[in-house]
């Protein structure tokens, strides 16, 4: 393996353990800072293909995401969805002639692509219980973090070295030449045992853990050709080469953006039961 790479995902590896172990500030700041460098990136990959999204109004729609997951309060994240569309259809209105809808989509595309999705991952920090004596305030949700961040690292891991090793039969020939239906199962089965053999002692039932497992697996996999679509269709290779060994911060984090509200919304609907809550509380 590429010493820089190796060198990359352990500076990235330890400062998400540490950011998830003490939640708050660190989390918060850690997320924002991959969400500001990521809209970046996905701002710069489109200008490729003659589209102008706003950076500034994803920045400014991120950080609204931010604070509202940081405060607690993302009831509201409707209201920042809106005001978003709204600042960016305004912000082509008194223009010079260029690709106005493309531009508008974009930007709203790009604002909960790269910020909505990701600040769920500071939701998934405040889930679970919080037992008596414990030194973080959410241990159990710094636990579902950690479950998240390692099945998604073991399912790109295996997919990779599976498919090397025994693939045959292209997954997507058009969007990723390169990855294989057998890289996809292995990776899958790979993540279905991780997350079992860690969700249970974390205090997941045995289905709740095999459900995640399946969810991990599939989204990570899909997060990761959905990146790979965008960079296709604009002619890039890597999002860009800021991470040695590794190429944009959306390239390392691509699995993640998809797979990060469905897992914390299936936590928080299920396995939190709150889901089962609001249907009791409806008779």
């Amino acid at each position: 393996m590429d010493s820089k790479r190796l060198i990359t995902g352990l500076v990235i590896g330890f400062a998400a353990f540490f950011a998830i172990l003490f939640g708050s500030f660190w989390l918060t700041a850690l997320v924002m800072l991959i969400v500001v460098l990521g809209a970046k990136e996905y701002t710069e990959i489109l200008k490729n293909k003659g589209f102008l999204p706003s950076f500034k109004i994803i920045l400014l729609s991120a950080a609204l995401f931010g604070l509202l997951a940081y405060l607690k309060h993302f009831e509201l994240t409707l209201f920042v969805v809106i005001f978003t569309a709204i600042i960016a259809l305004l912000s082509v209105l008194f223009k010079g002639k260029q690709p106005y809808i493309a531009n508008v989509a974009t930007t709203i595309f790009g604002a909960i692509y790269c910020g909505w999705f990701p600040m769920h991952f500071m939701l998934i920090r405040t889930l679970g219980i919080n037992p008596s004596g414990s030194v973080y305030p959410y241990p159990q949700g710094a636990g579902y973090c950690l479950l998240l961040l390692f099945g998604v690292l073991v399912t790109d891991t295996f997919c990779y070295f599976v498919g090397c090793k025994f693939g045959k039969h292209k997954l997507a020939p058009v969007i990723s030449p390169n990855k294989t239906i057998e890289g996809a199962i292995g990776g899958a089965v790979m993540c279905l045992f991780f997350v079992l053999l860690i969700g249970i002692p974390l205090g997941l039932p045995w289905y709740h853990a095999l459900i995640l497992g399946i969810l991990i697996a599939i989204f990570a996999q899909l997060g990761d050709l959905a990146e790979s679509m965008i960079k296709r269709d604009a002619g890039v290779k890597d999002s860009s080469s800021i991470l040695p060994g590794h190429g944009g911060f959306l390239d390392r984090t691509d699995s993640y953006i998809l797979t990060i509200p469905i897992v914390y919304y299936y936590l928080l609907l299920f396995v939190n039961n709150d889901f089962i809550n609001i249907i009791k509380g409806l008779f």
